[in-house]
């Protein structure tokens, strides 16, 4: 069979290179200033000191295809005007690295400029990024310098972002979540058990419990040592599997960062391909294996010391079977990416597949008569890990849809992507059936288990058919969470979007003046368009009939989403720096609503909701996903009487 090298360690070197890059570009350092040349005209100018140990290379060079430097504007109301200009002393050589080009480089001083023009008003400052090129001898690397400059007359529109009446941490009332923090560890960690049990009954899993067991169990001198190296073998697995999610922590990822990660487009759709590569590779077509020189060389030292040597056993069982839990792995750590406590997400994840793999081990060598119960190795695991495939496909539109909602291009529509996964459990059952097979498949048998699978996954895809329709029968409760949501419909409109809340959308001003006209609370949403709880929320919560009521008739409610990608306009960009001292560049609508979050309710996941009054007091604690429509429609009432409180006391 053809082998795939899977990108672990291609990731591990372009990360290095990347450490090294960051590292490297610190040999220069730039200085970056405006002059106003006429109205609506501006000179930026880019001056550094240089380094004797690199060449900087000088622009307006074309280097075998590659520019030499370039300004990238973020916004179609700045133009660049001409070239760049240069000052400075450079020295002209045969390039050792662009074969027949005569390259000018700086090692000194050199200052460069660059006339842009912008449509419209100027705003006070602009965002934009110099991209850059140096080397020595037959070294090249790129440099990027993001820069934020001010313009002389421009006019500065900055949104405040910090809000000094918001006091959720004293509210007018004391109701809602005390912590807002992520809860969903113990979660992963059972959906990581499972996913560790399944992993099991996968053919390179599989035939190796007896033969490992027996191992055990005939060398060792007495029973009591044998349950020992079982129980040594069973927790070593667990510590490997743990131990894959260290450098998350290492790294200190922030946890709005992981959040960005999540609803990052290009990263979704590359999760979108790799799942698909693991569907086929689950059919049979090929296998995703490390190394084989990983598998050797963790065999090698299985002979060591008692300890030592069981460590290795078990590492070696880790990378043997990587054919098969690698799209089970992938899923964990894709799904731990979605959260904001993403590297705790994984951990919990991963300990929990290393336990849910390695505990049959002890169990079998403490209970060694259970082997005789084990069903015999063949086809059936083949098929197993097929049905599997088929899941693994499903999961990757699901990364796709995610890049579709953020991007709104409207491809995998609320009825599109149902109807996609209509047709992957058509497949299952008609493959269960033996319609058709995969190579290695025999011909199916129809035993009781096979028949209850079948029957498993009909009604799982007669359930789902409903959503193509344009009915209330189209709310598929079950699955909520993972189709787009009601206003993402090929239905224009949509029967049931038309009957729920429907919140303003990313329009906070406009929300507060609704609210002192009507004289109502603002109920702010935190949402994203690929938050999974955010819909289970709209879908299961927010429709039912005493929360619908509450959120219509007595709430202004205003919907914020922090991965909303559109870019705000050139005026209203800015940096900004944080209650911790980070500076950062605000110039998405999502890192605006983001940032607003984190500063004003010290969270970072969604959903979470707040309740204020339209002069921006808080009402009560925040409150977070909340699958129960009473405890939410409780939160709510609070709010509305902690509203009337309010407005009693200010009299």
């Amino acid at each position: 069979m053809k082998t795939i090298r899977l990108f672990l360690l291609s990731a591990l070197f372009f990360s290095a290179q990347f450490s090294f890059a960051q590292d490297s570009a610190q040999a220069f350092k730039w200085n970056v200033s405006s002059k106003k040349i006429a109205d609506h005209t501006y000179e930026l100018i880019f001056s550094t000191q240089g380094n004797p140990s690199w060449n900087l290379y000088a622009p307006n060079q074309d280097l075998s295809g590659v520019s030499s430097a370039s300004l990238i504007l973020n916004d179609s109301a700045l133009h660049l005007v001409d070239q760049f200009k240069q000052t400075g002393t450079a020295k002209e050589e045969t390039s050792k690295i662009f074969t027949g080009i005569n390259e000018k480089t700086y090692s000194g001083p050199t200052t460069w400029t660059h006339q842009i023009k912008i449509d419209g008003t100027v705003p006070g400052s602009i965002q934009a990024s110099l991209v850059y090129n140096y080397g020595k001898g037959e070294e090249f690397y790129q440099g990027e310098l993001p820069f934020t400059v001010k313009l002389e007359g421009g006019v500065s529109t900055k949104w405040e972002i910090k809000r000094k009446t918001i006091d959720v941490k004293h509210p007018i009332s004391p109701c809602g979540d005390d912590d807002t923090g992520n809860k969903s560890l113990l979660t992963l960690f059972l959906i990581g058990f499972g996913a560790g049990l399944l992993a099991l009954l996968f053919p390179c899993v599989f035939p190796l419990i007896p033969l490992t067991v027996s191992f055990f169990t005939k060398r060792a001198q007495s029973k009591r040592q044998g349950i020992a190296n079982a129980v040594l073998y069973g927790g070593s697995i667990f510590l490997i599997y743990t131990l894959i999610s260290l450098p998350f922590h290492l790294f200190n990822i922030a946890p709005e960062s992981l959040n960005n990660i999540s609803t990052n487009v290009p990263l979704n759709i590359i999760f979108f391909l790799i799942f698909v590569v693991f569907a086929i590779s689950f059919f049979g077509y090929f296998e995703i294996t490390l190394p084989s020189s990983f598998a050797n060389k963790a065999d090698s030292k299985a002979g060591l010391g008692n300890l030592l040597g069981i460590f290795f056993m078990a590492l070696t069982l880790a990378i043997v079977s990587f054919s098969c839990t690698s799209g089970i792995l992938g899923a964990l750590l894709v799904g731990a990416l979605s959260g904001s406590n993403g590297a705790w997400q994984l951990t919990s994840g991963m300990a929990g597949f290393g336990l849910g793999l390695g505990l049959p081990f002890v169990l079998f060598a403490l209970f060694p008569r259970w082997l005789q119960s084990l069903p015999k190795s063949g086809g059936w695991m083949n098929e197993l890990k097929a049905v599997f495939g088929f899941i693994e496909l499903a999961m990757a539109f699901k990364f796709l849809s995610n890049a579709d909602l953020v991007k709104q291009w409207h491809l995998l529509e609320r009825e599109v992507f149902i109807g996609s996964w209509i047709a992957i459990g058509l497949a299952i059952v008609l493959y269960l059936c033996g319609v058709f097979r995969f190579s290695g498949d025999g011909k199916p048998k129809f035993t009781p288990v096979r028949i209850a699978f079948i029957a498993l996954f009909s009604i799982i895809t007669l359930y789902l058919v409903p959503g193509l329709t344009n009915t209330k029968w189209a709310d598929l409760k079950l699955i909520s969470g993972f189709p787009p949501p009601f206003n993402y419909s090929v239905y224009k409109p949509s029967v049931n979007y038309q009957n729920g809340v429907k919140p303003l959308e990313n329009d906070y001003e406009k929300a507060l003046q609704l609210a002192k006209e009507q004289n109502k609370p603002v109920l702010i949403d935190f949402t994203g368009w690929a938050c999974v709880n955010c819909r289970r929320m709209e879908e299961n919560v927010w429709t039912n009939d005493e929360v619908k009521n509450l959120m219509k008739n007595d709430f202004i409610v205003v919907s914020l989403y922090v991965d909303e990608r559109r870019k705000l306009p050139v005026a209203e960009r800015m940096d900004y720096t944080t209650s911790d001292s980070t500076v950062k560049s605000i110039v998405t609508v999502g890192d605006k609503w983001a940032t607003f979050q984190a500063e004003n309710f010290y969270a970072v996941s969604q959903p979470q909701y707040a309740i204020i009054t339209p002069d921006e007091i808080a009402l009560t604690k925040t409150k977070a996903y909340t699958p129960g429509a009473a405890k939410f429609a409780e939160w709510l009432k609070c709010g509305l009487d902690a509203y009337k409180k309010q407005q009693l006391s200010s009299k």
